[in-house]
């Protein structure tokens, strides 16, 4: 972190993936019982915080074409403002290159790295337990992205359990499809009875998205891009998508699939890594 509370703090959002992602049950406010593996991704949105002396507001400006109270970075810096301490005020810049609907976490992971720099900035003192509970009123998957490492999770996903993932790398493709979450855990073709499995067997490599054969039903260009990518590795479906991926050990390996992929859709490649990068950013 800079010396001056007054230098910009510049830090790249992590994108995540659900490695696999199981639903055990529907719990009667609605949410549902789920077991997911979150593999964080050295990939995502670049976000810049400047202080600005003198004021106490919060300037957001970003490229996702949403309003201003709609925006979970607005929202979450917002959430901090009772417990501010400094004097200064914010200029938030957001660059998304992660897409809406994609099932990668972007909104998530925006509004944790806010959490987390505007906790810093404004001097509000609030433990990581205390942002990741803050978190949990923007979204289910913000905590996640708050306690910054790749995590096996239960609950409704806020029960965490950090893990340590083999740093493998990706290929992900995204068929230019928003994919409401809503409206998937709300269908009546959704498995909701899962067996409970354990964090040993879904490291091992199991599992499955119970998501994808809801999606695959509603999104017949995203089952036509799953099955594309099966020609080229073994692809899954990340959280209610649209995104799918598929696992390479080597950069190599995911270089020319995504070569091959970007024919017909958009791509990138990235490696798994452990550690948020905002989390070193905190800690320098």
């Amino acid at each position: 972190m800079p010396n001056s509370v007054l230098s910009p703090v510049r830090v790249t959002s992590p994108a995540k993936l659900n490695l696999m992602l199981h639903i055990t049950g529907r719990r009667a406010d609605g949410y549902h019982e789920l077991q997911t593996l979150f593999q964080l991704l050295d990939y995502g949105d670049t976000m810049v915080f400047t202080p600005i002396d003198n004021t106490s507001d919060v300037q957001l400006t970003d490229n996702s074409g949403l309003v201003q109270e709609d925006n979970l970075v607005w929202r979450a810096a917002e959430l901090l403002r009772p417990k501010r301490r400094s004097p200064v005020g914010l200029r938030i810049h957001l660059e998304k290159v992660l897409p809406m609907g994609g099932g990668l976490g972007g909104g998530s992971s925006n509004a944790a790295t806010t959490l987390l720099i505007v906790n810093h900035l404004w001097q509000c003192g609030l433990s990581i337990d205390a942002l990741a509970e803050l978190g949990r009123e923007l979204g289910a998957d913000v905590p996640v992205f708050v306690r910054g490492t790749s995590a096996w999770a239960e609950g409704v996903g806020e029960q965490l359990t950090a893990v340590d993932l083999p740093e493998a790398w990706f290929v992900v493709a995204h068929p230019d499809i928003h994919v409401s979450t809503a409206d998937i855990f709300n269908s009546r073709s959704l498995t909701r009875n899962s067996q409970k499995t354990t964090i040993r067997t879904a490291l091992a490599g199991e599992g499955r998205n119970d998501c994808e054969a809801t999606v695959r039903e509603q999104y017949p260009a995203i089952a036509n891009m799953l099955d594309t990518m099966h020609k080229l590795g073994p692809a899954r479906l990340t959280g209610t998508g649209a995104c799918g991926f598929i696992s390479f050990n080597t950069e190599a390996e995911a270089q020319n699939a995504a070569q091959q992929l970007a024919r017909d859709y958009a791509v990138f490649v990235a490696q798994g890594i452990n550690r948020s990068p905002v989390a070193s950013v905190i800690d320098a």
